[in-house]
């Protein structure tokens, strides 16, 4: 069994705490045939890091900042097949309040609905896509999440499924537990421990009022 102690968690969203994969994929393709680009293209990218960086990426032609509003517009009326990941619910139930926060890709409107839908509440600390300078890989929004629950970031756990999330936390000197959900295992190397469900992940309090966050 591997122990991580930890004096907070940051949890990405979607693919960790929300399954959105199946409406995030579909408004991407959907923008990609509309705007008539390669919607394998935009796939290979789409997970992980913020719209924005995507659609710069694909359409430098575009303007990012209002095709992005589009798009998260027509996610955020897309709730078909989003749904709780399992276990999430019961993991972040197990976490002392403010303890824990959100660092996402998406913006904190659609993160917010995201989470209501799944049953999640919405924590004190959130970090969004809208909310930092440079998105994933970039470390800023994991250290950003560090400093707002007042954690040194060596003292915090990342719970991510994407390797650009993966490569932000460690980036920011922190470890990070992978979940297989949104890439296969063999991606997620760059992480301390990859896992195929949440409800594998134990979390007590020990003694030094740290969190001993258990993988069974």
């Amino acid at each position: 069994m591997t122990t991580f102690r930890c004096a907070a968690i940051l949890f990405d969203l979607d693919g960790v705490l929300v399954d959105s994969t199946r409406s995030v994929e579909r408004q991407w393709r959907a923008w990609a045939r509309d705007m008539g680009i390669d919607a394998e293209k935009v796939m290979a990218i789409a997970h992980g890091v913020r719209a924005v960086e995507v659609i710069k990426a694909v359409a430098p032609h575009l303007d990012a900042e209002a095709e992005v509003g589009k798009l998260e517009r027509r996610e955020g009326a897309d709730r078909d097949g989003v749904v709780v990941m399992p276990g999430a619910v019961e993991l972040v139930g197990a976490i002392p309040a403010g303890r824990w926060g959100v660092v996402t890709s998406g913006r904190r409107q659609l993160a917010s609905g995201r989470l209501r839908l799944a049953g999640i509440p919405v924590p004190k600390v959130m970090v969004a896509a809208d909310e930092v300078t440079n998105g994933k890989p970039h470390p800023e929004p994991y250290l950003k999440g560090a400093e707002l629950l007042g954690v040194n970031p060596a003292e915090c756990l990342v719970i991510e499924d994407a390797p650009a999330g993966i490569r932000s936390a460690r980036a920011g000197g922190m470890k990070v537990i992978a979940l297989a959900s949104t890439y296969p295992a063999s991606a997620l190397g760059e992480a301390d421990v990859v896992i195929q469900n949440l409800d594998q992940i134990q979390v007590a309090l020990d003694g030094a009022r740290k969190l001993a966050v258990s993988i069974g």
